[in-house]
């Protein structure tokens, strides 16, 4: 019997040893194709080049495409906490396959850090964090441009999905406390070629501002179609439109648009002391050394910040459990919302058990655009 329990104590460190070694592994589902490609593309590109070993710590990725599908995230995520018994998860690229996949995070206790803004059900908001900027962050810093440019009144066009609606949730309250009369309020489908009707009935009504709630080249279209007839106001745009195929597309008939974004993609236009200055710089290295010169996105940025994350999470995780197990994913997730001051591509994260966002106005800059380029006008 001594015999046996000297054998155990003989092997039992070994195998803790093992285990303690096991790789986390990160399951990944993005939009790498279907609509919201031009996101999810840039998104799959960083993932490509994420390091292979965090804080000491070997890591695993697992990416699946869930081709702007919410029941193929429903699917993948799924797969990743089931099958692959991912230790996180990030994704998805889109709000509606964002909030499938927490569906999922939720029902199986796995964190999940989203690459796209949405408002989280109160009962799931303890496994959902999130590396963009939540849109009221954004459009109040749109707002406070409009007030003091003497904008009066405003129309909205924007997706009729989540997005969108989650966009003109966060508009509208904002400029009716700014004193503004939103005229007009129309929806488009990220697919459709036209918005030919929807242009005739906000250009007949000439507001002073009009808002495009829409994210990725998608977002153009409105826009194109408000030069066209000959509109003279102020437009605006989210930060789901801060993107080089975006500047590509609109061209001259882009200029003077109005474009709140996170301070990477405008990094080398921000003071040294600006915190996401160095981590945005790196992250643009990165990427445009494999991609080529001003091929850096947003959506790749969020993705880069939601490795930072994890970088900056796993220390305190690994004191208290091993990857690969339940204590592990729960460690990891309380590990996350302890996250201060973490300096990322896109602003400083600071999360807390209330907020999941963590990001404060260090994570904003106005744009305009002047000849295909970014000019800061507020911020950095």
């Amino acid at each position: 019997m001594k015999r046996l329990i000297g054998l155990a104590c003989l092997v039992l460190p070994g195998l803790m040893a093992a285990t303690a070694a096991a790789d986390v592994t990160v399951g990944i589902t993005l939009s790498a194709t279907g609509p919201a490609a031009a996101l999810g593309g840039p998104q799959k590109n960083t993932a490509q080049l994420l390091p292979v070993e965090l804080a000491g710590q070997k890591i695993k990725y697992i990416v699946l495409d869930d081709a702007t599908d919410p029941t193929a995230a429903t699917r993948n995520a799924k797969k990743l906490t089931g099958e692959d018994q991912v230790d996180i998860i990030f994704g998805s690229t889109t709000t509606a396959n964002s909030l499938a996949v927490l569906n999922v995070a939720a029902e199986t206790g796995t964190a999940m850090v989203s690459l796209a803004p949405y408002n989280v059900p109160a009962d799931k908001q303890m496994w959902a964090f999130q590396t963009p900027q939540s849109n009221n962050l954004m459009a109040a810093v749109v707002v406070d441009h409009m007030k003091a440019g003497g904008v009066r009144t405003v129309g909205y066009i924007g997706f009729s999905d989540p997005f969108g609606e989650s966009w003109f949730n966060a508009f509208k309250p904002l400029a009716e406390a700014a004193g503004f009369n939103l005229v007009a309020s129309e929806r488009y489908n990220r697919t459709d070629t036209s918005v030919t009707a929807q242009i005739l009935k906000i250009s007949s009504l000439n507001p002073d501002a009009v808002m495009i709630g829409a994210s990725g080249t998608p977002g153009m279209l409105p826009h194109l179609a408000l030069v066209e007839r000959g509109y003279k106001g102020k437009i605006y745009h989210t930060h789901g439109v801060a993107n080089k195929a975006v500047l590509a597309l609109g061209g001259a008939k882009l200029d003077g648009a109005y474009v709140p974004m996170g301070p990477g993609m405008v990094a080398e236009l921000l003071p040294d002391s600006h915190p996401s200055k160095k981590p945005a710089l790196e992250y643009a290295g990165v990427y445009e050394k494999a991609h080529g010169p001003d091929s850096r996105t947003t959506f790749g940025a969020h993705f880069w910040d939601a490795m930072l994350l994890l970088r900056a999470a796993l220390p305190e995780a690994l004191k208290s459990a091993a990857p690969g197990t339940p204590a592990f994913r729960r460690a990891l997730r309380d590990a996350l919302e302890k996250s201060k001051e973490v300096a990322a591509t896109q602003g400083v994260f600071t999360y807390t058990p209330t907020d999941h966002v963590g990001l404060d106005q260090r994570a904003r800059v106005l744009t305009r655009v002047e000849k295909s380029n970014w000019k800061l006008q507020s911020g950095g």
